[in-house]
């Protein structure tokens, strides 16, 4: 990558850089081990992005959705480790060392107050997108379990359609836990959402794999050129993460071993979400829908799975919008707590997730634009400024290879996502 750890630098002055508490990690006296740094990389990526790959396999086909999932895990391992030799490179090239303990500060550092406000933009736009789709799924489960039927394949509640009721019946209850102020007091939100959404993946991939052995369904291994950025879309969003690298490896109590651990970890995340996407498409086939599990019918188990993931996603909500109160609060409040600025963001993520029609879809967008610069385009672009002068030719052909592409795809991806949202809505 260009590093050298015991090189000098030709920056010799004092790097003041504001603070930035990172939002995403609750701090620890202690330092992690291992097994615990290779946990916390788990829950950091694990989320609601892998209940879409299923049907962006069916999209995609099963051999290129495969081949696109590992070659996005590899690509977000690379651009992870480029944040991490960054920040040391930073700390390093300072008399008296400059601590960076997340993504904004890195930007700070690198390009001043535009990197941070290139980071902070990206991060409130990708976890807010996020929330979207949580409030997204939540909506068309519960219409999915308790409304639709054969007889009513269009059904209305007072007039309204059942996902904006649900929608707007979720509202008062996240205004009131997104009105808590830490994230300390959400922790054991986080680990009951974890464990239901493990455990739900468990009898998904189990009912899948039951359903396969029955009916043998006809399967694409290719899905053509015109899902490709579809596919690149929900990919990138299944494994967004990358604003948690900086804080985890600070609090790895080893850390000349954590870009091991954090390849171990994304090795078995790639495998889990091929994992799961094909055997969603196997068992279902053309019918795959886009919430996966909405394909598993309406019985007791399914009923309970189904339910235990919007449970989940809905205590998850206030966790992934902290981030969001944090750069605003810094930005708009001077850092102080405001309830009413949490109440707006939470209204206007509402607003959003009524006029978006399709999970799947959204993941697509989000996962196209924000997620691939905040992965890919701007760790590549902090480490080429902070090594430009150690680079060598493959080092600055690799840096501006996903500088250049992951600004394509962005434009491109966004667009032709935006287009298929609008199609579907028109």
């Amino acid at each position: 990558m260009g590093f050298k750890k015991d090189e000098a630098s030709s920056s010799s002055h004092v790097l003041s850089i504001p603070r930035e508490d990172t939002p995403l990690l609750v701090k620890n006296q202690h330092l992690s081990s291992p097994s615990k740094t290779f946990a916390n990389v788990f829950i950091a990526i694990v989320g609601a992005g892998v209940l879409g790959l299923p049907y962006t396999f069916k999209r995609t086909g099963w051999v290129m959705g495969s081949v696109m999932l590992f070659s996005v895990a590899f690509l977000t391992y690379y651009c992870m480790m480029l944040l991490v030799y960054s920040r040391i490179k930073i700390e390093s090239c300072t008399i008296k060392a400059a601590k960076v303990s997340s993504f904004g500060d890195l930007g700070f550092a690198v390009c001043g107050p535009v990197g941070r406000l290139s980071v902070d933009v990206m991060i409130i736009l990708s976890q807010a997108g996020f929330c979207v789709s949580y409030l997204i799924f939540v909506a068309n489960t519960l219409a999915y379990l308790f409304n639709y039927s054969i007889a009513k394949p269009d059904p209305r509640i007072l007039g309204f359609s059942p996902k904006a009721v649900y929608i707007w019946g979720c509202f008062p209850f996240q205004l009131g836990l997104n009105s808590v102020p830490t994230l300390t007091l959400l922790a054991p939100l986080s680990i009951f959402a974890d464990v239901v959404e493990l455990g739900a993946m468990g009898v998904v991939m189990v009912e899948d794999v039951m359903i396969y052995l029955q009916n043998r369904s006809v399967l694409e291994m290719f899905g053509g050129f015109n899902v490709f950025f579809y596919g690149l879309g929900v990919a990138v969003y299944a494994f967004e993460g990358i604003g948690m690298v900086l804080p985890l490896e600070s609090e790895t109590r080893d850390k000349d071993k954590f870009g091991k651990i954090l390849g171990l970890a994304m090795a078995f995340i790639s495998l889990l979400f091929g994992a799961f996407g094909v055997l969603g498409y196997f068992a279902f086939g053309e019918d795959t829908k886009d919430i996966i599990t909405t394909n598993l019918g309406q019985g007791l188990l399914s009923t309970f799975v189904q339910l235990g993931l919007c449970i989940n996603l809905f205590f998850t909500f206030p966790l992934m919008m902290n981030p969001v109160y944090e750069v605003m609060e810094r930005s708009f409040c001077e850092g102080r707590y405001c309830v009413w600025l949490r109440w707006l963001v939470v209204l206007a993520v509402t607003f959003i997730a009524l006029v978006v029609p399709n999970f799947a879809d959204f993941l697509s967008l989000v996962g196209s634009s924000v997620c691939i610069v905040l992965g890919f385009v701007l760790p590549a672009l902090f480490h080429l400024i902070a090594f430009k002068n150690e680079l060598r030719w493959h080092g600055l052909a690799s840096d501006a290879a996903l500088i250049v592409m992951g600004t394509v795809f962005a434009v491109y991806g966004t667009s032709s996502s935006l287009m298929e949202i609008l199609a579907k809505k028109l």
